[in-house]
């Protein structure tokens, strides 16, 4: 299956210059939020792959104008081809504000999910927008990594965690890709292609 991942920064050549070869053969697009909703809407018009996404930080005005033609998975089990995708947006808490949430907030977000991630025994896929705690996040609070994320990794084991928030220009070590177990932890920021094997 090709995912298309998105995250954090509009990729040009799928807006502004939009080169149509990038989008052939994408069965999945999945969005890790801080896009402008236009862009996702955009999208829509030039692929036949549904768009999922969920909040960042900076997404309150999604509140007022949401992307049109795509679907909100947040605190949901989406199955997509047999794919189960758990969705939980936003960032670690730092001022006031919509898609913020504390550690405890977060854990209590999961706790609520209890009978969903029991109905789907699981899930593959956990898109979020910020990364899991000492799996590719940073220092600062704002960008600190959720340890419930850890918790969840470390108990269903799904194929990744896909996320965004931590933009390449923020680390000097900045890695597309890490692994925890059998678990990928996977920047999207600005686009990536995620051709994933269905049949491992």
């Amino acid at each position: 299956m090709r995912i298309l991942l998105l995250a954090d920064q509009a990729e040009p050549t799928l807006w502004e210059r939009l080169d149509k070869r990038k989008l052939e053969g994408v069965d999945l697009v999945l969005s890790c939020g801080d896009l402008p909703a236009e862009y996702l809407s955009f999208l829509t018009c030039f692929t036949a792959a549904p768009i999922l996404y969920v909040h960042g930080n900076h997404d309150a005005r999604y509140a007022a104008k949401p992307p049109e033609g795509c679907t909100c998975i947040e605190d949901t089990v989406y199955t997509f081809n047999g794919l189960r995708i758990l969705g939980l947006g936003g960032s670690m808490r730092y001022r006031r504000g919509p898609h913020m949430y504390t550690e405890r907030e977060m854990k209590s977000r999961v706790r609520r999910l209890r009978f969903k991630l029991w109905r789907s025994k699981g899930f593959d896929i956990l898109l979020s927008h910020s990364p899991a705690y000492g799996l590719g996040d940073d220092t600062d609070l704002a960008h600190t990594g959720f340890q419930t994320f850890i918790d969840l990794i470390d108990k269903y084991h799904p194929r990744a965690i896909v996320h965004g928030h931590v933009h390449q220009s923020y680390r000097h070590d900045f890695k597309r890709i890490r692994e925890r177990g059998v678990t990928q932890s996977i920047n999207a920021f600005g686009y990536y292609i995620w051709d994933l094997d269905t049949q491992a």
